[in-house]
């Protein structure tokens, strides 16, 4: 069932219109809600938004609960391939839980928190910019760990990064929503503007795990990934020393050891090699950068040491 969670008139016969699917089969009323597109630039959600539909539509029978899907809390920022919301230019993902008297966008913030809050488990697909290619993660406030933690377990992710509470940002969805006792993961996988199908997919296994979990399925057991667990400190960024082209040489996704060629800064006008990027420790690349033109400074990629 199409539901709208809000719909203001726009210029020109246009409407900013929120919409959500409800799936629903069977008469318990636990609920999951998986959101995508709050920044227009990032696509790997509405994949997830699409094929867990299309799998949960061949399981009528085998699921008992609601499913609510998101596919896109930005429509204007994912019509115009922007990750602010157009006109206004602002991220969405600073500015909740919203206010009913506030801007356009502060309205359609609060629509949205209202509509979720109380959910058993909500889900916030994101994927990286067009700069950095990601791992399939979860990321995890500190403060919250204790009881997101082992929910961000059944995901079938690679990796669960426990960020700082210093870091968190108290005007994003899915902290919003924690602070008002609804569970809500975020995720991070892939690359912006770009599909990645086979995290998408692992993720829906993830999904289809976590309504075991929750009581809502039961189907033959799944074969979960046991992700990785780190704190802040044991994250490394690797950062351009110089600018120039960067030529990734090691592979996203891989165990390096210490001093490994992670890739080269070059000058294309010259012919020479500017920099070399060298690994500072054993560990798991899950970070790479995508985009090749660096400037010094620029993020090119994150480790996570690891003993091998």
């Amino acid at each position: 069932m199409e539901v709208t969670i809000s719909n203001i008139p726009l210029p020109i016969d246009e409407h900013y219109m929120i919409k959500k699917q409800r799936l629903s089969n069977g008469d318990s009323q636990t609920r999951l809600c998986i959101v995508s597109g709050i920044h227009g630039d990032e696509l790997e959600g509405q994949y997830v938004c699409y094929k867990l539909q299309e799998k949960l539509g061949k399981l009528i029978g085998s699921w008992n609960g609601i499913v609510d899907i998101y596919p896109c809390l930005n429509p204007l920022g994912v019509d115009s391939i922007t990750r602010k919301v157009p006109m206004f230019d602002l991220d969405m993902n600073r500015i909740f839980p919203g206010d009913a008297q506030g801007s356009m966008v502060e309205y359609v913030t609060k629509c949205i928190i209202d509509d979720i809050v109380g959910a058993n488990l909500v889900i916030d697909i994101h994927a990286s910019n067009i700069y950095l290619r990601e791992i399939p993660q979860i990321r995890i406030n500190e403060r919250q760990k204790e009881k997101l933690l082992p929910m961000a377990k059944w995901l079938n992710m690679d990796y669960i990064w426990v960020h700082s509470a210093s870091t968190v940002l108290e005007s994003t969805f899915a902290y919003s929503l924690n602070e008002q006792w609804t569970p809500t993961l975020v995720v991070e996988m892939g690359v912006g503007m770009r599909l990645t199908p086979s995290y998408g997919d692992r993720l829906c296994d993830g999904i289809f795990n976590a309504m075991i979990h929750l009581g809502m399925m039961e189907i033959q057991k799944l074969s979960i990934k046991k992700p990785i667990i780190s704190t802040d400190g044991q994250v490394h960024f690797l950062n351009a020393s110089c600018s120039g082209l960067f030529i990734p040489l090691a592979h996203h996704e891989n165990l390096v050891h210490k001093n490994d060629l992670i890739g080269r800064i070059v000058n294309p006008l010259n012919g020479t090699v500017e920099s070399e990027v060298l690994s500072p420790c054993d560990g798991l690349l899950f970070t790479l950068r995508e985009y090749p033109i660096v400037n010094e400074g620029n993020l090119l990629g994150r480790l996570l040491e690891y003993t091998l």
